[in-house]
């Protein structure tokens, strides 16, 4: 039989054979540790950058120190599977979402004070120019009158309903800037010209029925904005309606403006100025909502139509005499539980022989008829007759002749605020008396130019009658 031993060279390529494959296991598994190794450290890459996933992982080693680690649970695959290429990896997305900055409050030295405007009742108001930019801004000091209590919450409601309130008819609140003392809070607030108070009182006539009808849209306008988000301005009156010298209308002062939901929580009776209070906070009502607004929204009507305030009480009860003489005495038909308000039980009512019923329509004259309708809703007694501010926009009012008047087409005035004076135009000087004048040495005659026309005598002179 013949031999089939392997010969010297068989051996040696076998051994070379084994060499070689025993390096490829080991570079083979030298890459499988690499590859784990940076799946590893992507995973925790990824933790580093969800929080998310970090918390489920601290909640997973919580449980596994107090002993469930036993237990199967499923966990987020951050990784694709081991033969799944790495060129279809997904890119890595940052959680990315709109934050405030915070930052420390300018000082109000970078703000010149010009002039003083007004005082209000929660803080002091006046013009002032910006020294980097040299706009011009109102600047507002809060009164902190019992700053150991801490910040006064209408200041707080004054900037937190200000920020809150975006709209072209609602002064911008710029910032918040700080004086050398914790108490020294002020409010950078657009500039405007007049304030409609102040305005009317330097007018000689009323605004016309175009302008009022813009002027009021501007201010419902502002309005529905406020209530569209829950907010109750509670103090609307003509001294805090702002006017530029473009016919631009905003509301201003928001120290009484409030959240508010449906129902209406309970809230304070003491608020809005006495001659624009509705009738159901003079009576003590507990809960209230947009309905004082729009009252107020009726009373800035009327006056606007006379440039007087239409309801001039001295006090609580004379104003209220003064509601009832102008809209009539509420029943219970017109006005369902009023006698059950808190001041209406010691209130002393006419009979209604007695009254004087509604007049707004007498009083208001030159009024159409559906402005006198409109105005009379607003100035309804019962507070769940008037018309919401989204209503007051679509009135029939707004749509009749005169249309309301362009914002660019209003009369510029005087600005008080700025300190403006009105320009007095010199009157021209009358000719004086000299000769006739002469035409080649003699004196001119124009009687011929009369020729063709009569005169008759008119109050002791003559005057010209034109054939």
């Amino acid at each position: 039989m013949a031999s089939h031993s392997k010969s010297r060279w068989a051996d040696d390529e076998e051994d070379a054979a084994l060499e070689a494959q025993r390096k490829r296991e080991k570079e083979l598994k030298r890459k499988v540790k690499a590859e784990k190794q940076r799946k590893l450290e992507e995973q925790e890459s990824l933790r580093r950058q969800n929080p998310v996933d970090a918390t489920e992982d601290a909640t997973h080693d919580h449980e596994a120190i107090n002993g469930a680690a036993e237990r199967p649970f499923k966990r987020r695959k951050l990784s694709p599977e081991p033969d799944t290429p790495l060129k279809e990896l997904p890119p890595a997305k940052l959680l990315r979402f709109p934050a405030p900055e915070w930052g420390p409050c300018r000082h109000v030295d970078n703000f010149e004070k010009l002039n003083h405007i007004e005082e209000g009742s929660y803080g002091w108001v006046s013009r002032a120019k910006e020294t980097a930019t040299g706009g011009i801004v109102a600047l507002k000091k809060l009164k902190m009158d019992n700053s150991n209590d801490g910040f006064p919450v209408t200041g707080l409601r004054e900037i937190q309903t200000l920020m809150a309130s975006r709209h072209t008819n609602i002064v911008a609140l710029r910032e918040v800037v700080m004086g050398d003392k914790l108490d020294d809070v002020f409010l950078v607030m657009d500039f405007l010209e007049h304030d409609l108070k102040t305005l009317q009182e330097d007018m000689l006539d009323a605004f016309s029925p175009s302008e009022i009808k813009t002027l009021l849209l501007q201010l419902t306008s502002a309005v529905d904005y406020l209530h569209s988000n829950w907010i109750l301005h509670r103090d609307l009156k003509t001294s805090n309606l702002l006017m530029n010298n473009r016919g631009q209308l905003k509301v201003a002062d928001f120290g009484m403006a409030r959240y508010y939901g449906d129902p209406p929580p309970k809230l304070t009776q003491l608020v809005v100025t006495l001659w624009y209070r509705a009738p159901e906070l003079l009576l003590g009502a507990e809960k209230y909502g947009a309905e004082i607004d729009l009252w107020s929204v009726g009373c800035i009507f009327g006056e606007l139509l006379t440039k007087d305030p239409l309801l001039q009480g001295k006090n609580e009860v004379d104003q209220l005499s003064k509601i009832f003489e102008l809209c009539g005495i509420p029943t219970e038909a017109t006005w369902p539980g009023f006698k059950r308000l808190p001041n209406a039980r010691s209130l002393r009512l006419p009979s209604i022989s007695q009254t004087t019923g509604n007049v707004l329509r007498a009083k208001f004259p030159l009024l159409t008829t559906a402005g006198s309708a409109l105005l009379t809703s607003l100035l309804s007694p019962n507070p769940a007759q008037r018309p919401t501010a989204s209503e007051v926009l679509a009135h029939p009012y707004f749509r009749e002749d005169p249309k309301p008047k362009s914002t660019a087409m209003f009369p510029t005035f005087p600005s008080k605020a700025g300190q403006e004076k009105r320009r007095r135009l010199a009157s021209p000087s009358a000719p004086k008396r000299g000769d006739a004048p002469r035409i080649a040495g003699e004196a001119a005659d124009f009687s011929g130019i009369f020729a063709n026309r009569d005169t008759e005598e008119v109050g002791g002179g003559f005057a010209l009658k034109l054939i």
